[in-house]
């Protein structure tokens, strides 16, 4: 068997937040003009996991229990750097600025190219609705930086779809 290559996810990832999008499917504009708080983020920091339920399907003539996909229940958590109160502050915080308590927003994510390379017509991304939850301090560590984390309520369908020409 050949060995499969693979794709670096170190700076390979964008993320930009939104506040509106205007159609189904993001355009090339709104993608580009989102707040990037791609470094701001730190490895693991935008969580998104997906649990899907079972539909159960039983039969009186069979003596097993059947499965079909049933409900997905999508949930975010966003971690990052958070530099309120340091000399920083004024120039470098817009993760905490982009996420107030109760804010409707959409993240766009993605994968697989250089985070700072734009956002082109027929990138792939991921769209996530949501509405941000309170900031939270993270323990501070040694050797470590100064960061938050955010529950995020997701809002509308999660979809991974492909961005339109502007």
């Amino acid at each position: 068997m050949a060995l499969i290559p693979s794709t670096p996810a170190d700076g390979n990832i964008r993320t930009v937040i939104v506040t509106t999008v205007a159609g189904e499917v993001p355009t090339v504009a709104e993608a580009n003009g989102g707040d990037d708080i791609s470094c701001y983020l730190t490895p693991g920091g935008f969580a998104l996991t997906t649990d899907q339920g079972t539909i159960t399907d039983e039969r009186e003539c069979s003596t097993q229990t059947f499965g079909s996909p049933g409900r997905k229940t999508y949930g975010l958590t966003i971690t990052g750097i958070d530099n309120t109160n340091s000399p920083n502050a004024e120039t470098s915080n817009l993760l905490v600025e982009t996420l107030p308590e109760g804010a409707q927003r959409y993240a766009i994510r993605r994968r697989g190219k250089a985070f700072d390379e734009p956002f082109a017509t027929g990138d792939v991304v991921t769209v996530v609705p949501f509405v941000a939850g309170v900031k939270a301090e993270v323990a501070a560590e040694a050797n470590s930086v100064l960061r938050s984390t955010w529950s995020a309520f997701i809002t509308g369908d999660v979809e991974t779809v492909t961005l339109a020409a502007a």
